[in-house]
């Protein structure tokens, strides 16, 4: 299969470029940034750049886009000609060509507001039939990427699938006070319990939506780490949530405690996978319990394509957790692509 990669210089971008060749696939990536993972170095707004890419192509996995810690260096305008207009761009490059499936990396951002209820309220059980309400023009512009997917989809029969990844970058939580209190990796093993998915999980799942996209036409999916956690557990998670998980994996105790790590005291959501493992046949492998193995047996808690991708940031000058100083200027569409 020839296979078109946006943001291929990004962190999801270059894990699907890998593993996509590693499989036999015929790969072309695109992105603003050079690298040893992109063939066409051009932005996904470019018209014409975008035309040639996709001639022959078989089928566009979008992962470019501008991100949440972008917010506050990109105006808003520049969101939409980018997350918008690009992948309207992509889209109407791809019907004309032909392409046969396309999927939209989006991300559990879309959800914004819904996913902090109220005071005393239960912690948020997010599935796909969560209405998304968004808090910034981040979440604004990938609800209506997706919306364009399911309007190509309908009017021109163009097989499309929108993945709302969870999160999945390296750095250090943007939260001062996460960061402050927990050690990184015990924040990212947490998270795995409710709000956190692997790379290589991600990457499956992009795989597994090529080749069911054309029989499901368009469809929406969370992808994110399994949980252990039911919908009795949400008014407990959100007021004592070590109690929960003692109560739910009482051995993540041990390894734990020889790491002198915590739970958070409380979580406000939990992301649902059911539907992409039923429908994708999709089969995550980097969960909590997954990650605790690996720990006890002296690993890393995730995967080698994770550790082999690393941490690429967002801003080419520092600004913040999500910054690293390799990274291209302002404006580029292929920068970080994870959620």
């Amino acid at each position: 299969m020839r296979i078109v990669v946006t943001g291929s210089s990004g962190h999801l971008g270059e894990a699907l470029v890998r593993e996509l060749r590693a499989a036999g696939h015929a790969t072309v990536g695109l992105d603003l940034l050079p690298s040893a993972h992109t063939d066409v170095v051009a932005s996904i707004t470019d018209d014409d750049a975008v035309r040639e890419a996709v001639v022959g192509a078989d089928a566009v996995l979008h992962t470019a886009t501008l991100h949440k810690p972008h917010v506050g260096t990109h105006t808003r305008r520049e969101f939409v000609d980018t997350n918008v207009g690009g992948t309207l761009t992509l889209l109407e490059a791809a019907v004309d060509a032909g392409v046969g499936r396309f999927v939209l990396t989006s991300t559990t951002s879309a959800f914004g507001r819904a996913l902090t209820p109220g005071s005393g309220a239960p912690a948020a059980w997010i599935t796909e039939d969560v209405v998304p309400r968004p808090r910034n023009v981040y979440g604004v512009t990938k609800v209506a990427a997706e919306d364009l997917c399911e309007l190509v989809a309908r009017d021109a029969g163009l097989p499309c699938v929108v993945l709302r990844t969870s999160r999945f970058f390296p750095e250090e939580d943007d939260d001062a006070a996460v960061a402050g209190a927990y050690d990184a990796e015990n924040v990212r093993v947490n998270e795995l319990l409710h709000r956190r998915v692997d790379l290589a999980d991600v990457v499956s799942a992009h795989v597994a939506a090529l080749g069911r996209a054309p029989e499901l036409g368009f469809a929406r999916y969370v992808i994110s780490a399994t949980t252990p956690f039911d919908r009795e557990d949400l008014a407990e998670l959100r007021s004592d949530a070590p109690a929960v998980l003692a109560r739910v994996v009482p051995e993540h105790a041990e390894v734990y405690a020889s790491r002198g790590w915590r739970m958070f005291p409380a979580i406000d959501r939990v992301y649902v996978n059911e539907r992409a493992r039923a429908e994708l046949g999709w089969e995550p492998r980097y969960d909590f319990r997954r990650a605790l193995e690996l720990l006890r047996q002296g690993e890393a808690p995730g995967s080698p394509l994770a550790a082999a991708v690393g941490a690429k940031g967002y801003h080419p000058e520092p600004t913040g957790p999500y910054t690293t100083r390799s990274r291209v200027s302002a404006g580029s569409s292929g920068v970080r692509d994870d959620a």
